[in-house]
This record gives structure tokens, C-alpha cells and sequence, in this order.
């Protein structure tokens, strides 16, 4: 049996598991990533890991063939270098080479936002498809690209931003710089924002009995306000599933794929977002829906997404 290694670097944790051909974990766990240690320490750390798992899991060296990553940053995936990585504050680190010589394996690295893509797209919600988008909802708003079961990554590997396409002109201010990004409307730190600006220009809101502490709202806050029937709440995931929908709308305009995956703890609000969301898209739609249309779901691996998509990207480099 053919195995392969998937590791998902964060800021805070190191995630790694050992993966079959089919994309089921066999075995998994995780280590601290202690961020301010120089990047070959790190590297041995994750080397000795994949060791550690791949006896756990009874895989002999000649089972495991490569590892795959998903770090986050931009990443030169050709070279297996992290050229710039704000959350472990890295630059220029080859990692995959620093890897590879500790494992005597192919490393293979790329975004971790597109290692879960391809986990989505591979075992997850999209795997029925051969194209597919999956957008995360979360401080930022990320994702990946999928065509023809294959990550698009741009030239060198620094494209699918999707999170940085402008869908108001002028608006609101990005982190990036920029204004009116999709990010700065669609993710969960967007939400949390137009939710308080909706309390505070509406003392008389059930938000207020739901959240009594202005600083304790949450991406869920606004939906408990609709469910209690709050017209301020009410208001507030409109306007929120309406910048949504722009942002998917451009996306499945451009590339068109069978299905977008979307992620995230907003997700966690299941039909009541979804079902509107829907709606908006299907409006929106290039053509309408009949010719070509696209499916809208919600992610199933959670926070395997990275570590099964990095082992794939593993697989298909050695194909």
C-alpha cells in the first residue's frame, strides 16, 4: 500500500498525518510549532513526526513515497520554498529541501489554503467533481482553485487570492491595502464588524440581550439574533450573504466550476446560510443556471482539509 505524509503548518500547531491512496488518514497528531526557534529546528521536528506517525501507523520506509505540505504564505511550490510567511514570520526558508534531506523523500509544498482545496476537492464535499472553488470564512477570507482535479496556483504559485479580488470599489478597507476586497465584507472578521456597527446604531436590538458585551460578538451572534427574530440581525446577514454572493458569483463567473466548498465557522450556521446564498447566486449567475450550473456546499474535512490535500498534492507529484 502506497502512503503518503500530509503536514499542515500553522502559526500555533503543526498538524501531520499519514494518508492512503484514497485519501482516509490512517493516523494523525500534532505538535506545537514554537514559531521563534530557527526553521531547521522546525524542519526536524516535522521529519521526526512523519517518522514517529508512519511507525504508528506499521507504513515501512518503501510504503511512504513522498510528503506534501500546506503552509501558509506565499510559496515558490516549485522549489519547496516559503518566500514569505507573515504568521511564522518567515522568509525565503526552503523547507521542502530541508525536509527531503532529513526524510529521503520528495517534499512537496504549496499554500495552505490550496492544500485544502485539493483536500475538499479530493476526499471531501467536491470529491464527485472535476473543478471546484473552496473559500474559507475565517479572519481572512482564503481558498484554492481546483481544474481538472489539478490546484491552479498562478505564476509561481503566487495566484487564487481570492480573498483580494475588489468587489466594491472604494470600500471598505482591506488589510491588504487595498479597498473593498472581498475579505473585508465576506469573512468572519467582516461579520463581527458589521454586526457591532448594527448594535451600536440600534440600542433598542435583541443583539444587545444576546451579546450584553459589545466586544464578546462573534461570527454566530447575528445569526442567534435572526433566529430570536431580530429585524436588526435580520438585516445584518442579508447585507452579509449579499457581499457573499457577489464574491462567489465573480469567482463561479470566471472559472465556472462543477462546485464551490465553502468553510469556516460562519458555516456553522448550515441552510440559514446557505439557503439564501443559493438563491443570490443562482441569480447572479452568468447564463443562469441551466447550461452550466454550480453547486454551493459546505466542507466536510474540517481541519483535515489541509493535512489530506497536502498528502494528495504529495500523490499526484509522483503520478
Amino acid at each position: 500500500m502506497n502512503c503518503y505524509a500530509g503536514i499542515d503548518l500553522g502559526g500555533t500547531f503543526i498538524k501531520c498525518g499519514i494518508v492512503d491512496e484514497k485519501g482516509n488518514i490512517l493516523v494523525k497528531d500534532q505538535i506545537p510549532t514554537e514559531k521563534d526557534r530557527p526553521y531547521e529546528e522546525i524542519a526536524a521536528n516535522m521529519a521526526n513526526l512523519v517518522k514517529a506517525l508512519a511507525a504508528r501507523a506499521n507504513i515501512s520506509q518503501n510504503e511512504l513515497k513522498a510528503v506534501g505540505i500546506g503552509a501558509p504564505g506565499t510559496i515558490d511550490s516549485k522549489n519547496g520554498v516559503i518566500v514569505y510567511s507573515n504568521n511564522i514570520d518567515w522568509k525565503d526558508v526552503p523547507l521542502g529541501p530541508a525536509i527531503s534531506k532529513k526524510l529521503d523523500l520528495p517534499v512537496f509544498i504549496t499554500n495552505d489554503a490550496n492544500a485544502a482545496a485539493l483536500g475538499e476537492s479530493f476526499a471531501g464535499a467536491a470529491k464527485k467533481y472535476a473543478g471546484s472553488i473552496f473559500i474559507t470564512l475565517g479572519t481572512g477570507v482564503g481558498g484554492g482553485i481546483v481544474i481538472d482535479h489539478t490546484l491552479f496556483e498562478g505564476n509561481r504559485s503566487a495566484g487564487a487570492e481570492i480573498g483580494h479580488m475588489v468587489i466594491r470599489a472604494g470600500g471598505e478597507k482591506c488589510t491588504c491595502g487595498r479597498k473593498g476586497c472581498f475579505e473585508a465584507y465576506a469573512s468572519a472578521t467582516a461579520l463581527i464588524r458589521q454586526t457591532k456597527a448594527a448594535m451600536m446604531k440600534h440600542p433598542e436590538s435583541e443583539l444587545w440581550k444576546i451579546c450584553p458585551n459589545i466586544e464578546n460578538v462573534n461570527g454566530k451572534t447575528a445569526f442567534d439574533g435572526l433566529a430570536a427574530g431580530d429585524k436588526t440581525a435580520e438585516k445584518v446577514i442579508k447585507n452579509y450573504i449579499g457581499w457573499l454572493a457577489e464574491g462567489i458569483a465573480n469567482l463561479a463567473n470566471v472559472f465556472r466550476p462543477n462546485a464551490i466548498v465553502l468553510g469556516g465557522g460562519v458555516c456553522a450556521a448550515g441552510d440559514t446560510l446557505l439557503t439564501p446564498l443559493k438563491r443570490k447566486v443562482n441569480r447572479l449567475l452568468y447564463g443562469g443556471t441551466k447550461y452550466a450550473p454550480v453547486k454551493l456546499m459546505i466542507a466536510q474535512l474540517g481541519n483535515d482539509a489541509g493535512l489530506v490535500g497536502a498528502a494528495h498534492l504529495a500523490q499526484q507529484n509522483l503520478l
